[in-house]
């Protein structure tokens, strides 16, 4: 418990941010596996659309400093290269 108004003021806040950053990874985490899951299945109508909602979700997130940039970097990386293939190897 907070002695002081502007602590417990502080720790409201926290709470709340720590809500939001929750729910941004989250949105990435579902954009990421719906991304993969229509690579799996070979979708290939669907992929572009995905990786782009993709990309601005965690790109959102990285602004907003809930996920580090290389590690976003790397990851936009990696499945738009598999995208890329996918799409090639018609």
């Amino acid at each position: 418990m907070a002695n002081h108004k502007s602590a417990a003021k502080r720790a409201r806040q926290t709470v709340r941010k720590e809500a939001i950053n929750t729910r941004r990874k989250s949105r990435v985490r579902t954009s990421e596996k719906s991304l993969v899951k229509a690579l799996s299945e070979k979708n290939l109508k669907a992929l572009p659309e995905l990786l782009k909602s993709f990309t601005s979700e965690i790109a959102k997130a990285a602004g907003r400093g809930v996920l580090k940039k290389q590690m976003i970097s790397r990851k936009i990386s990696r499945l738009s290269t598999r995208v890329h293939a996918a799409l090639n190897s018609k």
